[in-house]
């Protein structure tokens, strides 16, 4: 099915009941105007990381159904598959074969090896300095060979997670390969997960390396034009890269929106959300929560530093249940630039301000995505992160049937649900069509989205500071 204009759900295959059956089960019963499209969570049999260290892209992991099951989506909402473009684990065929034979493995090309990527007498301490790093120390991974050998990988993400080299024949192959495959189960669109660490070069930070970095965009957009299946690169980092990214036609995030919505709701000040929402990029996705934490960097200079630290500290202190360690090395965080916390309970499990958040979502330009645990307005999962003492856990709550069959009849569930069936339906939410902000005072916000004809008109008008809005389609007010 091709993309729609319409509200995407993030979702694990076991998160909303035990696997994709039971998903498809809470789908039909709750959820068929909701939502239009699935961005199903890596569901490959992978050896880490909750599925992002894939070891094998042919098949679905057995525990979560089979192929059969992921058309059977498929054929009523459009889907987004995970590619981790950067890294595959070191538990693949790939790489268990080039341990095993080393220099004479078919598939060695495929890894970095550190000795024949740096001239001799390097790296040095300068070198390993400039990469753009995700731990404390290099990012190398040493390898014990059958051979009786040792030698060192890149490895920028967890220890199961091996750096692929995208510039060799033998991964374009594979890059090929695995794109042809997603588009013949029904994948229309790829999220490129971590894109940006993909392309190493001597004497640079190794993150988001021009041009090398839009060679191998384009490269992957042809390949995929070829199935008309679209990409969305994925990057948590200053949002000028997003509208960069944005400028090449490609399809981005607003990881800015999640902070600049919190920041807005917490000072009841509108003038920074309205300066942004003017100027991003229609062709984008929209979110306020993920499997990860809320992004912090993402915002910088749409914030100043200042109102940064404030809507930080403002999260912990209006936060239901959100402290900084959870978002330390204890529990586990591997980005010091995120905060763990379910988007609902980062703004106190308040009813009102969760509803005028996702509004204001929803009249953002781009398309919505919705994390399960928002679409359920769920709370942070103390136990589950405890249990497990690993911070994103905290947003990772696993539901099961009964449990989700009383949360949709909360008021705040049924209203959400309302709120983006009109998301839905709407034709004034035209991509191609106008945005226009308006800030009536310092804590009012007005954004009217209409189609491209200009027939079809729908408004928001809020206040950021009581948290009350109404919404206007064609001169009407919608009630919830």
């Amino acid at each position: 099915m091709k993309m729609k204009n319409e509200v995407m759900l993030i979702t694990y295959a076991d998160s909303l009941g035990e696997n994709l059956k039971d998903l498809q089960t809470v789908l039909a019963a709750y959820l068929a105007e909701v939502i239009g499209g699935v961005h199903l969570l890596p569901f490959f049999p992978s050896t880490g990381d909750r599925g992002f260290a894939p070891s094998d892209y042919t098949i679905v992991d057995s525990q979560f159904g089979d192929w059969s099951d992921i058309e059977h989506l498929g054929e009523k909402y459009y889907l987004m598959f995970d590619f981790m473009i950067n890294h595959i684990s070191r538990e693949s065929r790939f790489f268990q074969d080039f341990k095993a034979k080393h220099d004479n493995s078919e598939y060695k090309d495929m890894f970095i090896q550190i000795a024949k990527f740096f001239p001799e007498n390097r790296p040095t301490e300068q070198d390993i300095d400039l990469i753009y790093k995700r731990k404390d120390k290099a990012p190398f991974q040493e390898v014990p060979f059958t051979d009786g050998t040792r030698g060192e990988v890149w490895n920028t993400f967890g220890e199961e997670q091996i750096d692929l080299d995208v510039t060799k024949e033998i991964t374009k192959r594979f890059i090929r390969e695995t794109i042809k495959d997603m588009a013949q189960h029904g994948c229309s669109l790829i999220r490129l997960d971590a894109f940006a660490y993909a392309i190493k070069k001597i004497d640079t930070n190794d993150f988001f390396v021009e041009p090398d970095i839009w060679e191998l965009l384009d490269e992957v957009r042809r390949e995929a034009n070829k199935y008309e299946v679209a990409l969305l690169p994925e990057i948590h980092e200053h949002y000028s890269i997003q509208m960069k990214i944005a400028k090449h036609d490609y399809f981005v995030y607003d990881f800015a929106l999640p902070m600049l919505t919190l920041y807005s709701l917490y000072s009841g000040k509108a003038g920074r959300l309205a300066d942004w929402l003017k100027i991003a990029p229609m062709k984008q996705f929209t979110t306020l929560d993920t499997h990860d934490g809320i992004g912090v960097v993402d915002a910088k200079d749409l914030l100043t530093d200042e109102e940064l630290r404030y809507t930080s500290e403002e999260l912990y202190k209006i936060g239901a249940n959100v402290k900084k360690v959870y978002s330390s090395e204890n529990y586990n965080n591997l980005d010091i630039y995120q905060i763990n916390s379910t988007y609902y309970s980062a703004l106190g499990d308040d009813d009102d301000s969760y509803l005028l958040a996702r509004a204001l979502q929803c009249f953002a330009p781009g398309i919505p995505q919705i994390y399960y645990v928002g679409l359920l307005a769920g709370k942070n999962d103390i136990e589950l992160l405890e249990t497990t003492k690993e911070g994103r856990n905290i947003n990772r709550h696993y539901y099961q049937l009964d449990e989700i069959k009383q949360e949709v009849q909360r008021p705040v569930v049924q209203k959400l649900f309302t709120l983006l069936k009109i998301r839905n339906r709407s034709a004034a939410f035209d991509l191609e069509g106008t945005i226009h902000v308006e800030t009536p005072s310092e804590s009012e916000i007005t954004i009217k989205r209409s189609n491209k004809m200009g027939d079809s008109v729908i408004e928001l008008h809020a206040n950021l500071k009581n948290k009350a809005f109404e919404i206007v389609e064609n001169g009407q007010k919608i009630e919830f």
